[in-house]
């Protein structure tokens, strides 16, 4: 029996087939966003003056459902950025999440790095998401073998682009090699969608010392990211803490003070 990642993926390579059918990449080298040059994760991951946070705009998933399908990711995305975001992750897949390309287009109007977060598969999805505004990319090593994973995340290079390699266990650490500097460790299975937070603290004495590392999901109070941070990670992506509440923009300036309370 497929698991939700399986179907995912499935759908997924469906889809880049009829994108690239509908919108080929010399048009998208054509495209006004694809001139700009990106912004740096790792440079504003590490300014003291901001969070670390990557903050995600997510209006649905498939464990949770409808997450949020009132706000705007004009009005939230904005509010991140300006109560210190270090980065906006933005959802572009459809049928799963809800988003779009369009979701990112309208979050590139903020001057702090973005997240393409989407299940990559193809050189194509790289192409378009430097098209539409995007600064780095997500490769999931769940789906990917290590060899596409350090194929595409040496074509993201040479783009301009940085890449995020997530992984979920010690039997994906292989995928980590020298064109993923980014690293992030997804504290919920994708193939089961269960939430261990242990799990990135567990994981990280067994990535290179020199890679900036990110903990991902479950996620919801400041005292985790104290413990994270002592722990040495350098980033925490979180989505539904924010987005389940009645206004995810105020409920992360909150949070943001909190954080600075320490």
């Amino acid at each position: 029996m497929k698991n939700i990642l399986d179907k995912i993926i499935e759908y997924k390579r469906v889809e880049v087939a009829e994108r690239k059918a509908a919108m080929p990449v010399a048009k998208l080298e054509r495209m006004v966003g694809f001139e700009r040059e990106p912004l740096s994760l790792r440079a504003f991951l590490t300014d003291p003056g901001r969070t670390g946070i990557i903050a995600e705009f997510k209006r649905r998933s498939p464990s949770k459902g409808v997450i949020n399908d009132r706000s705007t990711v004009e009005a939230v995305t904005s509010a991140y950025a300006a109560a210190g975001a270090s980065c906006l992750s933005v959802l572009t897949d459809g049928p799963s999440f809800g988003g779009s390309s369009s979701d990112l287009v309208a979050a590139r109007a903020n001057a702090v790095p973005i997240l393409r977060k989407d299940f990559v598969v193809d050189e194509y999805q790289i192409v378009e998401a430097k098209a539409i505004g995007a600064d780095v990319i997500l490769l999931i090593a769940a789906c990917l073998s290590r060899e596409e994973v350090c194929r595409l995340a040496k074509f993201a290079r040479s783009l301009g682009l940085e890449t995020l390699l997530e992984i979920h266990g010690e039997d994906e650490l292989g995928h980590i090699c020298g064109a993923t500097q980014v690293v992030g460790v997804n504290n919920r299975d994708l193939k089961t969608f269960t939430v261990d937070i242990e799990r990135s603290i567990r994981l990280i004495d067994r990535i290179p010392n020199n890679r900036l590392l990110i903990a991902e999901s479950g996620i919801d109070k400041v005292e985790t990211i104290w413990q994270m941070k002592d722990a040495g990670f350098h980033g925490f992506l979180i989505g539904e803490r924010f987005m389940k509440e009645q206004d995810p923009g105020i409920a992360f300036a909150a949070f943001v003070q909190q954080l600075k309370m320490r």
